[in-house]
């Protein structure tokens, strides 16, 4: 009884602006950015009910911005429908979005080209197997690694790039939530056997990221760098992808992008070039980063090497080495 929808833009981290405007009698759309993991996140959105609602509350926060609203529908009907549309890029791009891809009101509809979509996806993989459990453990699994990196654009090409400003693209889905240091090792050569042009576009989306915003991201996250987690793991991702053969991108603009990276000054960086090492005293988690500065640079070594480009692979060869140095015979712990 007495159905109440609240829209809540305060809910979890710290929103710095926020909007919130009725378009017509059964639509709203509005913005949030907020300042937490990503220090700059850009949130816009068009909400359509399919039902107009009978009462409507705002409340505002301390600094005057539209930050709740509180809808009431009562008890007409006996089912309320929301449909969503979400942009990085502005509120026009939530609305075209939003009437782009949900035309209509039949969520059956809408459910089953889903699962059509999902069973296309993980058919990918054809298990020979009775026991049930297995198959639904098996592919819950699959399910879960194709569900990020996210698709960061607009219906019409339209993302947010590094810098904050919006770019247009019709050459390749820009993409987002690259959490590097968890996916370089197994998720992204899943990916390359199993989603060969996303992986493209993975790549296009990481030296676009490094064109726009000035290096290759660690750990992205909707158009910012986090600053989480180690190494320099864009490298491996493009790399392995281009020696399985899937090469539709600029390899020298990536070569360029991969040798900036590890010449870099950040992150114990200047220590493992000048002695072969990362100490404690140099830098946290030294040995780690050593590890996997060496793993990269041997990354870098070997897409130098194909491209014929032998002065860069032998310094990255060499410097792929440096593991050696943390290495101690005696205890076998480096």
């Amino acid at each position: 009884e007495n159905r109440k929808i609240i829209i809540d833009l305060e809910h979890r981290d710290n929103m710095t602006d926020s909007d919130l405007i009725f378009l017509n009698d059964s639509t709203i759309v509005g913005k949030r950015i907020s300042d937490n993991w990503a220090r700059e996140q850009h949130f816009y959105f068009a909400v359509k009910f399919s039902e107009i609602p009978i009462n409507r509350e705002f409340r505002k926060n301390e600094e005057g911005q539209a930050s709740k609203l509180i809808l009431e529908f009562g008890n007409e009907f006996p089912v309320l429908a929301l449909k969503v549309g979400i942009s990085a890029v502005d509120i026009n791009g939530a609305k075209k979005n939003l009437n782009t891809e949900m035309p209509h009101w039949d969520f059956d509809k809408y459910r089953s080209a889903n699962e059509a979509k999902w069973n296309k996806e993980l058919s990918k993989v054809e298990l020979k197997e009775s026991d049930p459990d297995k198959l639904a453990i098996f592919y819950t699994a699959l399910y879960h690694s194709f569900l990020n990196p996210n698709n960061f654009s607009d219906v019409d090409g339209r993302f947010r790039g590094m810098d904050m400003k919006i770019h247009q693209s019709n050459q390749h889905t820009q993409y987002t939530v690259f959490s590097l240091w968890d996916t370089f090792r197994a998720s992204h050569p899943l990916f390359t056997i199993l989603q060969e042009e996303r992986t493209i576009d993975f790549v296009k989306t990481l030296l676009t990221q490094y064109k726009q915003g000035g290096i290759l991201p660690i750990w992205e996250l909707s158009a910012n760098y986090t600053g989480c987690m180690i190494g320099y793991h864009s490298i491996p991702v493009i790399v392995d992808a281009y020696n399985k053969g899937l090469r539709d991108f600029d390899a020298d603009l990536a070569l360029r992008a991969m040798v900036h990276s590890a010449d870099q000054h950040h992150l114990g960086l200047e220590s493992y070039r000048k002695q072969g090492f990362i100490s404690s005293e140099n830098e946290s988690e030294s040995v780690s980063k050593t590890l996997e500065y060496a793993y990269d640079d041997w990354c870098i070594a070997i897409f130098a090497d194909s491209l014929g480009q032998d002065s860069i692979a032998q310094r990255f060869y060499e410097r792929s080495q440096f593991y050696k140095n943390i290495y101690n015979p005696t205890s076998t712990f480096m």
